[in-house]
């Protein structure tokens, strides 16, 4: 009696670990979760007011905190998925070894069944001892038959089970190897952000004065892309995949020989003038193989990727570093305007001028290409 009742105090105990282990897991998630709404809520109201060194860093600093979270929660992910997959894994061997047992047995039952069917009922009357014997042969038969009866229906129902799990532990499966290409993603934003602030105050040396010399470049660099797509480009006429409507080159605002790739889908113009669209990572384009890449040393030359917080706001495409010269191609076919404006700012390396090749491909999508000689 006495072991009982430790053997029942023990497993309250151990009910009683795992409860408080699960809450203090619960309420990490949600204390993690909490963090990521907050910064979220507060990256979002901050967009594009960065107008000192310290705001950008401590911008930059919320949003390397926000995906180290976020990698954190993932990671979370992982692990319960992992284990989810692991017992799963479990239910489906000794499924196997239930189904291996209750095949072994309605082998064996095979045989017995051959005999109930070939001995007829009046020759096992015949031959028993009586009504006695009969009637005991007889119910005993109809026990065999009934079990026989379960057993089938025991096989087929781990068969369905096992099917079931199955199915859940490769859509598990899926669940994970989706979550592992989101960590990997996450890492890589995480070094991006890291390297970006790194970047920043090499360049600026912690000096207000140079942080705003580059605000004010990279201001400038978006006003002239914003205003060159504001007006009616000059029309160069159809293009097609594989010919050279331009080459790399730094003008406008730029420090240096690289292009500025952007990508819109759902693009409409008139008289040579995008009248909307909605602008895209370009990434996507540059990485599907029915789509010429506009030039080489992609991705080893990307300097900038679409979506990253430098000085001002969010870069708004890609920039591909090549040679002064290197000839640009479009994407695919389409029709070419020549777009170009002024450069407000003096930067060395750059011009007072930017130009690049505006392609509609008639097709809802457009591309620039920008910084062209």
């Amino acid at each position: 009696m006495r072991k009982i009742i430790v053997f029942l105090l023990l497993l309250i105990a151990a009910s009683s670990i795992v409860s408080a282990a699960t809450e203090a897991d619960y309420n990490a998630y949600q204390d993690k979760l909490k963090q990521i709404q907050e910064l979220q809520q507060k990256l979002e109201s901050n967009k594009g007011q960065q107008k000192t060194l310290s705001s950008t860093i401590t911008y930059l600093n919320d949003k390397i905190k926000l995906t180290e979270l976020e990698i954190s929660q993932t990671e979370d992910k992982l692990k319960d998925l992992g284990e989810e997959i692991a017992t799963l894994t479990v239910k489906i061997v000794r499924l196997d070894e239930s189904l291996d047992r209750t095949a072994q047995l309605l082998i064996s039952r095979v045989g017995e069944a051959y005999k109930r069917t070939y001995f007829k009922p009046m020759y096992m009357f015949l031959e028993s001892g009586g009504f006695t014997d009969f009637f005991e042969s007889s119910k005993y038969l109809q026990l065999a038959q009934s079990n026989d009866r379960n057993l089938l229906l025991q096989l087929q129902t781990d068969r369905d089970v096992k099917q079931e799990q199955k199915d859940i532990k490769e859509t598990k499966q899926a669940e994970l190897e989706q979550l592992q290409k989101t960590l990997f993603a996450q890492e890589n934003s995480l070094s991006q952000q890291k390297k970006g602030k790194e970047e920043l105050l090499s360049v600026t040396r912690n000096d207000e004065k140079k942080f705003q010399q580059l605000l004010a470049a990279a201001q400038s660099d978006i006003a002239s892309i914003t205003q060159a797509l504001a007006k009616a480009g000059v029309k160069i006429g159809k293009v097609a995949t594989g010919d050279v409507i331009g080459s790399v080159g730094s003008s406008g605002c730029s420090t240096g020989p690289h292009l500025h790739f952007e990508v819109w889908e759902n693009a409409k113009f008139e008289n040579g003038m995008m009248i909307y669209g909605t602008r895209v990572n370009p990434k996507p384009y540059l990485e599907d193989g029915k789509y010429t890449r506009p030039v080489p040393n992609y991705p080893a030359g990307v300097t900038t990727w679409y979506g990253e917080v430098y000085f001002l706001g969010v870069h708004t495409g890609i920039d591909i570093a090549n040679s002064l010269g290197t000839p640009i191609h479009p994407i695919m076919g389409g029709t070419a305007y020549f777009v170009s404006s002024p450069c407000s700012y003096n930067i060395s390396g750059g011009t007072n001028l930017g130009k690049g090749i505006l392609v509609d491909h008639e097709n809802g999508l457009a591309t620039l290409y920008w910084h062209i000689p």
